[in-house]
């Protein structure tokens, strides 16, 4: 997609493709009632994420764009993954290591930078305010 235009949805429907490669065009009310829609079909693809950070950043929305590079990341993530990971971040769950172990997984596994950069700094200000679970040993 060059140059993308808000909203995707109009201004590259010919284009957009779901996480198993079907069109936006074909993803509608007679493909639901006759029950030929997936899961895959429902998910949003990485570039698509892209696509829309791009008209974010071109706009002026630099953090916005920011998350969805980091969505775009996580489409490659299983969803089982996912859940371990949120409940991972939430305060007092995991150690320091266990943290910097998630970014790893994410960077090493998943290819996704942005979002070990991320779990990284929330590792370090968890530590810092003494959000991490307690029988951690600093590193």
């Amino acid at each position: 997609m060059t140059s993308p235009q808000y909203p995707l949805g109009e201004s590259a429907y010919s284009t957009i493709q779901s996480a198993s490669g079907r069109k936006l065009a074909d993803i509608n009310m007679e493909a639901v009632s006759v029950g030929s829609l997936s899961s895959a079909d429902l998910q949003i693809k990485a570039e698509t994420l892209r696509a829309q950070a791009d008209v974010a950043r071109h706009a002026g929305y630099a953090q916005l764009a920011e998350n969805l590079i980091r969505a775009a990341e996580l489409t490659v993530v299983p969803n089982e993954e996912l859940l371990r990971m949120y409940e991972t971040l939430r305060p007092g769950r995991a150690t320091y290591a266990e943290m910097i172990a998630m970014a790893e997984r994410l960077e090493q596994t998943y290819t996704a930078p942005e979002c070990a950069k991320m779990v990284r700094e929330a590792a370090q200000v968890y530590l810092s305010r003494g959000l991490v679970r307690k029988n951690d040993v600093a590193a």
